[in-house]
């Protein structure tokens, strides 16, 4: 396969064997037989035909008839069947492993030559032999001590035990290059026997077996903390304790698995004759004996367990370390180890006590002394003082206290109390210092709360202005607080304290919080003077209906009479028509219209327009109303006398007839009824004459004829005329 084939031309050299079978074919069919042999081989007609002979491993293969066993149709084919004949070589192969497994490794001629006689060798080395031969191609770097380490000392027969080497057919396997695992027990000894595991590398490399710079003791089931990370390992591992595996020589080994370690009692001694139980990991630590660890150590086991802010104290803050922790110290009371803070004002019943009777382990705040317990003391808690921290009252380091009085604590446990003042300020910046109890707060207050005050409308009405009327149903605040809205603004915290509430710099009069409509026409000085103010026309249940009726009306300049007294008053006073203001009050009354309620006239011409058009201008009276009509109606007018005011008496049948049939009822231009009064006709003959639009229909009834004026509606039959 790479040596030039024997030539069969004259003068080639010495014949192959095979060549003397070819001088036993006969003459004749020689041509066919090289033909035939051409084809099977696939080569041009031409050259040589003869190979040399195959090496001592293959020569049982040296015959013409052998040579399709290992040639077939092309390269490919001579692959195949190398692989086909080889299984180990097939087998790494398959799993890519050694240099047969790496890639550019198809090519089987490319290092295994054949055909060059019986002793040549079937491996060309590219280096010159093996030991120039770069591991990396091998897929296995020769690193640490293994670069060292000649070829045979790893490539020797009983380190052969992969299946590749099984799978081999030849003779003498150890003198071979394949059949090495890469497991490291495949070559070295275990001397852990199993028990870490087969990867040696996970603590080992391949520089020296120690130290193993790869073993990480934290990531076994028992890390090493404190002084174990400076123990010797065969000081656990070689305890004499422990029962150790022996080698070929009797010796004993270390043992590194399973080692007990679950208490530290395994390997150490209990000074404390299990009086504290087995786990000593539950008071000491890895650093040191001595050292204890306050979260781990089991303070329950002793006669005083450990609760509270206690549980957090460092030991030596009870127990003195000098001295191998000294004596237990004593623990029956709280005073055994704290002194008392308050300086002896904490007494209950006038009687000491101890720490635990207002305090808890768990903290000095907050104090376990309840409301309840303070109900049985000199001022038991009521109200929303029930509700109001200790510190509200007990105040630490306050003013003008000495402070050997408070103790350490500086707390005040017993604050007076007799009254309000002695804890709260006067809120109202002293308004009420001139009342008999000086504005005692209790007087208006009570522990429920500040609001709502105790003062009533019946102690309003010993006050300048008693609470009526809608004057009752106002919120305090709308007229004292500091809110007021459409009410001019109050003074400021300076002289009304800091509930900003005015209580007694307030006026009482209606016009200090309402608006005058009325433009002080009612009011002192004005043009209807009334000392009674508004009240004198309003009330406080509303400002509308006036309290203004027919008979207090007699007071004004005007009294109201006959069909006037029942006449609403918008009927006089147009300023009522106007829509009333949304509010009264000074500032939210806004620009509101003027309620003057005055009239243009007192005269009846001042309100009532004449029916009677001209006709009584010429009358002494100019044809007055009331000479007429008097105020309890218009019709009958029963001021006009007809025999006394006309000139013509009605006697005798005219006394019966009714107005209309004299005085009749005609439309003026402006399409107005008017009435005729005047003048009218005195003679007989201007009612009764053939001319005369009075004249009689008949003689039964005369004076029952239709008017021939334009007549309107009649309005009724009297002995006296209707006044229009």
């Amino acid at each position: 396969m790479g040596r030039p084939f024997v030539g069969l031309a004259r003068g080639a050299g010495p014949m192959h064997p095979s060549a003397l079978c070819w001088r036993a074919i006969p003459r004749l069919v020689r041509p066919l037989a090289l033909a035939s042999l051409l084809l099977s081989l696939g080569l041009p007609a031409r050259g040589q035909v003869s190979p040399g002979p195959l090496a001592r491993p293959h020569e049982k293969l040296d015959s013409t008839l052998q040579c399709l066993v290992c040639h077939g149709q092309g390269k490919a084919s001579l692959r195949e069947r190398c692989l086909a004949c080889h299984e180990e070589i097939a087998w790494l192969v398959q799993r890519r492993l050694g240099l047969h497994g790496m890639e550019g490794r198809e090519d089987c001629s490319r290092c295994h030559e054949e055909h060059a006689g019986r002793d040549a060798a079937l491996i060309r080395w590219e280096a010159g032999g093996p030991e120039g031969f770069d591991h990396v191609q091998a897929g296995w770097p020769l690193e640490g001590r293994h670069a060292s380490v000649r070829c045979r000392e790893c490539h020797k027969l009983e380190f052969t035990v992969s299946k590749a080497a099984r799978l081999s057919k030849r003779r003498d396997r150890g003198a071979g290059w394949i059949g090495l695992d890469r497991e490291c027990v495949s070559c070295h000894l275990d001397v852990h026997r199993g028990t870490l595991g087969r990867d040696c590398r996970k603590c080992h490399d391949t520089r020296a077996w120690k130290p193993a710079v790869e073993f990480d003791h934290t990531e076994t089931d028992y890390p090493l903390t404190g002084k174990h990370a400076q123990v010797e390992c065969n000081k656990c591992h070689m305890a004499p304790s422990l029962a150790l595996p022996l080698d070929a020589a009797g010796r004993p080994t270390p043992l590194y698995k399973p080692l007990p370690h679950g208490e530290c009692s395994a390997c150490h001694t209990d000074p404390h004759g299990s009086r504290l139980g087995p786990a000593c990991s539950r008071c000491h630590v890895t650093e040191s004996f001595a050292r204890t660890d306050p979260k781990r150590f089991d303070h329950d086991l002793t006669r005083y367990p450990l609760r509270g802010r206690h549980a957090t104290l460092e030991c030596s803050q009870c127990h003195d370390r000098r001295t191998a922790w000294g004596k237990k110290p004593p623990f029956a009371t709280c005073g055994s180890c704290h002194s008392d803070p308050h300086a002896g004002q904490g007494t209950i019943a006038g009687k000491a006590v101890d720490c635990a009777a207002c305090h808890r382990v768990e903290g000095f705040r907050p104090s376990t002394y309840t409301v309840a317990e303070h109900q049985r003391s000199a001022y038991p808690l009521e109200g929303q003082h029930s509700k109001v921290q200790c510190a509200g009252c007990h105040l630490k380091n306050p003013s003008r206290v000495p402070v050997e009085k408070l103790g350490t604590a500086r707390v005040l446990l017993r604050p007076a109390h007799a009254r309000c003042r002695d804890c709260h300020e006067d809120a109202h910046g002293g308004q009420l210092l001139k009342r008999p109890d000086q504005g005692a707060c209790e007087s208006c207050h009570t522990v429920s709360g500040w609001r709502p005050s105790t003062f009533t409308a019946k102690d309003h009405a010993m006050l300048k202005l008693a609470l009526e009327g809608r004057h009752a149903n106002i919120k305090c605040a709308a007229c004292h607080g500091p809110s007021r809205k459409g009410l001019p603004a109050l003074p400021g915290p300076g002289k009304l304290g800091s509930a900003r509430v005015a209580l007694v710099s307030l006026d009482s009069a209606c016009a200090s919080c309402h608006l005058d409509p009325h433009g002080g026409r009612f009011g002192p000085g004005g043009a209807r003077p009334k000392p009674e103010g508004c009240l004198a026309c309003h009330d406080v249940r509303a400002f509308r209906p006036s309290t203004v009726d027919a008979e207090a009306h007699r007071a004004f300049a005007y009294p109201l009479e006959g069909a006037h007294s029942a006449t609403p008053c918008d009927a006089c006073h147009e300023d009522l028509k106007a829509p009333p203001s949304r509010s009264s009050l000074l500032l939210a009354a806004g620009a509101a219209r003027p309620m003057t309620l005055a009239t243009r006239s007192q005269r009846c011409e001042g309100c009532h327009s004449s029916p009677h058009g001209e006709q009584f201008a010429q009358r002494p009276d100019r044809g007055a109303c009331e000479s007429c009509h008097g105020e309890g109606a218009f019709r009958p007018a029963d001021r006009f006398d007809h025999d006394r005011d006309a000139r013509f008496p009605l006697e005798g049948v005219h006394a019966r007839v009714r107005c209309d049939r004299c005085h009749a009822t005609v439309t003026d231009p402006s399409g107005r009824a008017m009435t005729i009064y005047r003048p009218v006709a005195r003679e007989c003959a201007g009612c009764h004459g053939k001319d005369s639009p009075r004249r009689a229909a008949s003689a039964v009834a005369p004076f029952e004829a239709r008017a021939r004026l334009r007549p309107t509606a009649g309005r009724g039959g009297s002995s006296r005329c209707a006044a229009g």
